[in-house]
């Protein structure tokens, strides 16, 4: 029996072009905001690329080249601690960013001399530049991988590791630039981070219902009539009384929310309902399960 060697197919070549375009967008969107609003009115926000700030403003060493620079003894340490797959994944996002700030720097003026306005335009810029390399499974090095080389080797959770590693830049840009900017640079980093969660799960964050109640029926049907939204109906049990009482999941949009409360206090008054925020809905009525 002839065995077929498995062939890559053109969704997986389709799938890595549009990575790659994906992440060459986000890189100079990313370097936009480092060349337009961080460089000129001395922001360092956090990681590898504020550090190249400093250093810039110091000793006028190139940001794109320092970036490069200051990534290379990240990347041999990862590749021994974490392997050649993370490391690779990151070295894409990183030349092509650093490429892209050297690129657009010499063609790019300052935006704003208002450090107030470059703080929050730069932080929405470099918030949307990062998300879409990160929604293109890209990176661009720096903190984030140094984050990963620390979890691996000192216990530390990769969120701490960051927040130490933005921290040190930032405490950095206190000696160099002032308390001043240093608050403003923080500002900035903490609009990119809000940004780059927003890119990630979506802007349309729907609302899950939880819905623990004797008239499950009634409520259901209503629920698909008047907001043609499926309910899951699970048999419960109280855990106290032992009683049986039905419990309904639901998802609906934001804008449904106020009627789908109306619903359940005009059915059931007592019903017990736990709202939060669903921040992905993949199925139907919501968007299809795509890579991207």
């Amino acid at each position: 029996m002839k065995i077929k060697k498995p062939k890559i197919g053109k969704v997986d070549l389709k799938i890595i072009i549009i990575d790659f375009i994906g992440i060459l967008i986000g890189s100079v969107i990313l370097a936009v905001g480092i060349n337009m609003f961080m460089v000129p009115n001395m922001l360092a926000p956090g990681g590898i690329s504020g550090l190249s700030i400093v250093l810039y403003h110091i000793f006028k060493l190139p940001v794109g080249l320092t970036i490069i620079l200051l990534n290379i003894p990240l990347f041999i340490v990862g590749y021994l601690v974490l392997g050649p797959r993370l490391v690779i994944q990151s070295l894409l996002g990183t030349f092509l960013f650093s490429l892209a700030i050297e690129v657009t720097a010499p063609l790019l003026p300052a935006a704003t001399d208002d450090i107030l306005l470059a703080a929050v335009y730069g932080g929405v810029v470099m918030g949307v530049g990062a998300g879409l390399i990160f929604r293109f499974r890209g990176s661009a090095g720096g903190t984030g991988l140094l984050s990963l080389i620390l979890a691996k080797t000192s216990g530390v959770s990769p969120g701490q590791a960051m927040f130490l590693g933005d921290l040190v830049v930032l405490a950095l840009a206190v000696f160099v630039f002032g308390s001043e900017a240093a608050m403003y640079a923080a500002l900035a980093l903490f609009i990119s981070i809000k940004v780059i969660d927003a890119i990630l799960e979506g802007l349309g964050m729907a609302k899950s219902a939880i819905i623990i109640t004797n008239n499950g029926a009634e409520i259901n049907e209503k629920l698909l009539h008047e907001l043609g939204r499926g309910v899951t109906r699970i048999e419960g049990q109280g855990g106290y009384t032992g009683e049986g009482r039905e419990v309904l999941l639901c998802v609906v949009t934001r804008p449904q929310t106020a009627r789908l409360k109306a619903i359940i206090h005009e059915v059931d008054p007592t019903a017990f309902v736990i709202i939060g925020n669903a921040t992905e809905v993949h199925g139907e009525g919501f968007k299809s399960m795509q890579q991207h």
